[in-house]
């Protein structure tokens, strides 16, 4: 198993590299997209337009909104997963409440201590600016800060990308204590 967690702000290249880290796998890429299609919102749509022409044609693609531990569990041990992203994975779930989401949350990082195979997960920072002034803003501010510290934790390489560069921070920094 090799997990690879990649994060940083938006438009930063996070999904660029990525994508240049999976195409250097030997193994096939199956590219799980988190994001939902919503053909009333034209520049979602264009966003989600932009990285279909992006990605290699021979990559398979999967469109899992929701259970990525399933896909987790069920894709083949042979292939690198390529998960775009995080939190629009969780912005899917937002509306779960603190128990149910512990239990998502929980599961998905139990399947990704099992897969056997290459995973990169994108995800977004989102904490960097001011608290949000509405509630759902906290809550999703705080529980994508928390799965991101978990996933690190797990994680072989945690990049962080930040004007078209990318620092491994496990080689460059140090654990912080605690939880979060």
């Amino acid at each position: 198993m090799s997990v690879t967690l990649i994060t940083g702000p938006a438009r930063s290249g996070k999904s660029e590299w990525a994508e240049h880290l999976a195409a250097q796998a030997a193994a096939g890429v199956i590219y799980v997209a988190t994001a939902q299609n919503d053909p009333s919102d034209r520049e979602w749509q264009q966003r989600i337009e932009q990285h279909r022409q992006r990605r290699p044609k021979h990559w398979q693609v999967r469109e899992v909104p929701v259970d990525l531990t399933g896909v987790l569990r069920q894709a083949d041990s042979e292939r690198c997963l390529l998960i775009d992203s995080l939190g629009t994975w969780l912005a899917n779930l937002l509306d779960q409440d603190e128990a149910t989401w512990q239990c998502t949350q929980t599961e998905l990082l139990a399947a990704l201590e099992e897969f056997q195979a290459e995973v990169i997960l994108v995800a977004e920072e989102t904490g960097w600016g001011l608290v949000p002034a509405y509630p759902a803003g906290r809550v999703f501010r705080d529980r994508l800060g928390r799965l991101t510290r978990r996933v690190g934790a797990i994680a072989a390489s945690v990049y962080l990308v930040s004007g078209g560069y990318a620092l491994d921070l496990k080689r460059l920094g140090r654990v912080v204590p605690g939880d979060g």
